[in-house]
């Protein structure tokens, strides 16, 4: 279930090293990366089933769509096989839904034609419950692969009552992703009993270790994680 994040801007060409090898070790999900190095992190993943992600108009959303495009482009090019797009939340905030909506399905429209998927990130910490449901509604009609709670760069994140709200109003084929403030086994269990299917989080060798230790599984030996 776990989204690997390597997404502070102040890691280190050899912390991101580090913490693509920790993920594949740990056969996580995917690693959602800082942009600029996704492309050698698809080369540090290659050969495993880790995916290779990152950002698009992270973390605040305000970017052009033109931009937001452009980022998109690249990042296919760089191998990127999901991507992980905040909404424009000034637009949301406002009711522009048009302009939400118009967005959200070009970026949708260019993820999936260059083979890729896409995770829609709300933001939730500026939004009510009415436009969370709005942007389940809206994403569930254009066909996004994951509705997504945050960035974990607002002043809240994930909560068990949001992944409910977003579990309940998006069609079954789109999932749902917890992202900020996950940081132990329990709370990203809490998630999956609320109903998401992947957690971005940066405490992934806290919470495999402690689900290792619980199973009765040797730990496991090797890299140290850089958190930020």
């Amino acid at each position: 279930m776990i989204d690997h994040s390597l997404l502070n801007p102040a890691l280190t060409m050899a912390e991101l090293d580090a913490g693509c090898r920790t993920a594949r070790q740990y056969d996580v999900a995917s690693v959602c990366i800082l942009p600029y190095y996704v492309g050698r992190c698809a080369e540090l993943l290659h050969g495993s089933d880790v995916q290779p992600s990152t950002t698009i108009g992270f973390p605040h959303g305000a970017h052009t769509t033109s931009v937001k495009l452009a980022e998109t482009e690249q990042a296919l090019k760089d191998s990127a096989t999901e991507l992980d797009a905040v909404i424009n939340v000034s637009k949301a905030r406002g009711g522009d839904w048009d302009y939400v909506r118009r967005e959200i399905e070009a970026l949708t429209v260019a993820t999936h034609a260059g083979g890729a998927r896409i995770k829609i990130i709300f933001e939730n910490a500026y939004h009510d419950d009415a436009a969370k449901i709005r942007l389940c509604e809206i994403c569930g009609e254009i066909g996004v692969d994951w509705v997504k709670t945050s960035t974990g760069y607002a002043p809240s994140g994930a909560t068990v009552t949001d992944i409910r709200l977003m579990r309940k109003h998006s069609p079954a084929r789109v999932q749902v992703k917890a992202a900020g403030g996950v940081r132990s086994l329990d709370a990203l269990l809490e998630m999956r009993e609320a109903g998401a299917t992947r957690v971005g989080t940066s405490a992934t060798i806290q919470i495999l270790e402690d689900c290792r230790r619980r199973l009765g599984l040797a730990a496991v030996a090797g890299q140290t994680l850089v958190e930020r």
